[in-house]
């Protein structure tokens, strides 16, 4: 983590999971990933704005599609080679399912026409879903578990518009 863009400035670096990296880093304007993926957030103890990273450089935080230079937690990913699999439904409690999928979508419209999906159930591997088609917006990492409301997955709303699985 620098505190400046393109690498400048004050770092940290890090290689765990952190509830807490105020005492680390006051202000972060560029990221460089050396190793696997992680998801960072703008308040302490994973919560707050979730960005997801993948092993890469990012000079200025727009780069992880951040609108401030607020990163005060951070957490590993650790990836297992597992078959991915996701079912959508258009209402709560896992009702009218409308969609399965295995692999990546980066437009959600482009397969069904729904305003919002209203529940899910990750039966394999973990997905990052976006509130954006073509993997933009905010970010939410789910693990396999039955989502059956929006709030489930901390969403501020049931907008869904594309979703990418976390693959080695």
């Amino acid at each position: 983590f620098y505190e400046d863009k393109s690498f400048w400035g004050h770092c940290y670096e890090c290689s765990s999971d952190h509830l807490d990296l105020r005492s680390y880093v006051i202000q972060c304007n560029s990221i460089q990933v050396e190793k696997g993926s992680w998801m960072i957030y703008d308040n302490p103890n994973y919560s707050g704005q979730q960005y997801f990273l993948k092993r890469g450089d990012y000079p200025d935080f727009q780069k992880w599609f951040s609108f401030c230079d607020s990163v005060r937690s951070c957490h590993v990913i650790l990836q297992n080679r597992v078959s991915h699999k996701i079912q959508l439904y258009e209402k709560e409690e896992l009702q009218d399912q409308v969609l399965e999928l295995t692999d990546d979508c980066p437009s959600v419209p482009g397969y069904i026409h729904l305003p919002e999906i209203c529940s899910l159930n990750v039966l394999g591997g973990s997905w990052i879903l976006y509130e954006m088609p073509n993997f933009r917006g905010r970010q939410y990492l789910l693990k396999p578990w039955e989502y059956r409301r929006s709030p489930d997955w901390v969403a501020v709303n049931a907008k869904i518009l594309s979703l990418e699985r976390l693959a080695d």
